[in-house]
């Protein structure tokens, strides 16, 4: 069997599902219906270095939603598939798109409609408030809850594994 670590080494791609990962899970709406989320500023600096490590990043979410869309142009992501009915046709059409194959890829999920992605990556990881189904088929499981560092978590995971962290942070140590 294999360490979290040793997952992490081959990692090419790192997909991420949204509510419940890159938020806490909650939506707010406006008395005009209009909804917003909340994400987690130390989650986006660890995106924005483990991209620069040469790692690319993607997003596959069940809902479409403009702060998501958002929030991905800003930070750069290299994949958005938003409004995602069938999780495993969007992953399907992602290593199309990518080139790569499932055992390049991780992917962190919260729930059971992350189930199909989880199977087929190298390195599925869930956040602590996943059901017991979901962690079942996680290879890691964060310390940090969505929204609030576990996707800081596993970006530092696999730079560390790959042996590019300290260069990807060294300019924040000049």
């Amino acid at each position: 069997m294999h360490t979290p670590q040793e997952y992490a080494r081959r990692v090419k791609l790192l997909i991420m599902d949204v509510d419940g990962v890159m938020t806490d899970g909650r939506i707010y709406y406006n008395a005009q219906g209009e909804e917003s989320k909340s994400f987690y500023v130390q989650d986006g600096l660890g995106l924005k270095l483990l991209q620069s490590t040469g790692v690319r990043l993607a997003i596959i979410s069940g809902r479409a939603d403009a702060c998501v869309e958002h929030r991905s142009r800003a930070l750069g992501i290299d994949f958005y598939f938003g409004g995602v009915s069938n999780k495993q046709l969007a992953l399907d059409e992602l290593m199309q798109q990518s080139g790569l194959s499932p055992d390049d890829c991780a992917f962190i999920g919260d729930d059971v409609i992350d189930l199909p992605v989880l199977r087929r990556v190298a390195f599925p990881v869930a956040v602590p408030a996943a059901p017991a189904l979901v962690q079942q088929h996680a290879r890691y499981i964060t310390g940090a809850s969505g929204g609030l560092g576990a996707v800081r978590e596993v970006c530092e995971l696999i730079m560390q594994a790959q042996g590019t962290f300290d260069t990807a942070i060294a300019k924040y140590l000049a």
